[in-house]
This record gives structure tokens, sequence and C-alpha cells, in this order.
């Protein structure tokens, strides 16, 4: 009890950002969290009151890569921006204020709803264990309850309620697998996510042909799909009519481990989204702790008659990202 009443009134004790020695700065920021982006994407939109926000205020399919790549920035900031951190969680709670309303059942909803805004950073939290657990090294029990404290002092940055918050990692796994089986729903904003057959060509593929990237959509599509169903929870596999195998499964332990190891011949400094990256160049001393901190290039901005939105992100300018000074293995 004596942890549950501290996590109720933790948004009003100051909270210490997170920082380079936290096995969430290892993770989060790495790109091969961009591989679970429809993971992350259908299991957010499959919750109800999240979904209803998707489907009528949002404009994420119109342009996915463009949100997807622009949203990783204020996100990541709250992770990586060290003293700014709480400014930055203060500016993502604002662009949830105005969404709210009331779905086609008549059920209410609000972005800022306790639950509902604790499942979506709980979705951030577990693509930061898969990443290090399913793609990366693999995670002791030991790491994954300190990843776990950690997510806390992450969502303590936001100031909002602690109530949905799980005691332990132990209590966070029963109400993961609860949440999949008792309240997420198959909807269309969900469908919509796995339905990436005919997603645009991404921006680092621009030199690309389009016909080129026609023969590579297909493939690519079916290999992102059966990734995305792996990863599911089972309840959400079952409630999305998925079949998933032990073959299956031995395939994408196999992925996982090749992943890991390809991924260390990627120099450091390419493997962290730029806000990562001057996160750690700053910590390293290689970035003045005054610079303002990376911010999503014009092409990611949405169209400029929604760009005054309060529920967008669009900064007032966007620096370089810098060199990084980043960890080794």
């Amino acid at each position: 009890m004596a942890q549950r009443d501290a996590l109720d009134t933790a948004d009003a004790d100051p909270v210490e950002p997170l920082g380079p020695d936290s096995l969430t700065w290892r993770y989060f920021g790495d790109w091969r969290g961009l591989l679970l982006a429809p993971w992350a994407g259908a299991l957010q939109n499959m919750h109800p009151q999240l979904g209803a926000g998707v489907a009528e205020h949002s404009h994420f399919f119109e342009e996915r890569w463009q949100r997807l790549l622009r949203s990783l920035y204020p996100i990541g900031g709250v992770v990586y921006d060290g003293p700014r951190a709480a400014e930055t969680a203060r500016r993502v709670r604002r662009y949830h204020d105005t969404i709210r309303g009331t779905d086609r059942y008549g059920r209410p909803y609000h972005a800022l709803d306790p639950d509902t805004f604790y499942w979506a950073h709980a979705t951030f939290f577990m693509l930061t264990v898969l990443v290090g657990d399913r793609l990366g090294p693999g995670l002791s029990e030991a790491e994954k309850r300190q990843l776990f404290a950690e997510h806390v002092r992450w969502y303590r940055l936001y100031g909002v309620s602690m109530r949905p918050v799980p005691a332990s990692w132990e209590e966070f796994r029963r109400y993961w697998d609860r949440t999949a089986a008792e309240v997420l729903e198959d909807n269309r904003p969900a469908r919509q996510v796995l339905d990436i057959g005919r997603i645009a060509r991404p921006p680092v593929l621009s030199r690309l042909p389009q016909w080129a990237w026609r023969l590579l959509r297909r493939p690519q599509a079916r290999f992102m799909r059966w990734l995305t169903v792996g990863l599911f929870p089972p309840a959400v596999r079952e409630r999305l009519g998925y079949r998933w195998t032990a073959r299956d499964e031995r395939r994408l332990r196999l992925f996982g481990r090749a992943l890991h190891h390809a991924w260390k011949l990627v120099p450091p400094a390419r493997r962290y989204h730029p806000r990562a990256r001057a996160g750690w160049q700053r910590e390293a001393g290689r970035r003045p702790a005054s610079a303002p901190p990376a911010e999503t290039p014009d092409r990611n901005l949405p169209p400029v008659h929604r760009r005054r939105l309060p529920q967008h992100y669009v900064p007032d300018g966007s620096g370089p990202p810098g060199a990084p000074g980043l960890p080794g293995d």
C-alpha cells in the first residue's frame, strides 16, 4: 500500500530525468524500434478510447511516415532531453488537451484519461523491452525490473495521474495481459495500421524509383506484418484472427539474434534517432547543455493548414542534430 500511495502522489515531487546510465537510454532511441512501429500503433489503437481519438482527430493515415518520424522527436525528448525533459513532457501532454469526444458507440473519451494515457506509455515501455530482449542481446529479469522502474520515473515527468501505474514489474505483466485480453478491441484504426500493403515510400528511400518501391513493398509488408503479429500478446493475435506457429516463433528468434549481431556493425553514431544522439552528445560533453534540442526537419511537418492545431508538434526551428558521442556495446 505504501508503494501504491507513493505512485499516487509522485507527480507532486521533483522528478530526476533519466540519464545515460539507464537501460532506457540504451534501447528506446535505437533505430531498431522503428521495426516495432506497426506493433505499437496497432496496440495503441486497439484501446477503445485511444482508437476513437485517432479515428476522429488524427490524420495519421494520410501522412504515415511524416507523423511517425516527427512524433519521435518530442516523445524521445522526454527520455533524452536531460534538464529539459520535464518541459518536453509538459509539451507532449498539452498536445492531448483537446483530443476528446464521444465514439460511435456513445462512449466518451479523452486522450488524457489516466487509463488511456498510460496505455500509450505502456506500449512505449514494452517496445523498449522488446528491442533489448527480442531484437538485442536479451534481458534478464533484473534488467526488466530496472526498465520498469525507469519507465515509472519517465512517466512521472508528464505530471499526470499515477493511478493506473502498476507497482512492480510482475504486476505490470498482469496488467499487460489483462488489458490485452479484456480491454483491447478489434477496430478500424488498428486494422488501418496493419494495412501496410500500400504504404508510401519511406523518406529514406526517396531516391528509389517508384517502380522499384512497388516491387519491394509487398514482401516488405508481409515481413512487417509477420514480425508485428509475432510480437503481439497471444490474446491480441487471437482477437485479430492471426495464426502463429512454433516454426514462426523459431524464425522470429533467429531473426532477432541475427539482427543483434548485424547491428554491432553499425557505427554507434548511426544507431540512434537524432534526439537520442543529441542527448548522448550532450552527456559526453560534445554538445553544449544550452544548445537547442534536435528537432524534426521540415519534410516531416504536417500540411501548412494544420500546423496551428494544438495537437501537432511543430518546432519553431529545426537545428542540426550534430555528431553524437555514443557508447559502444
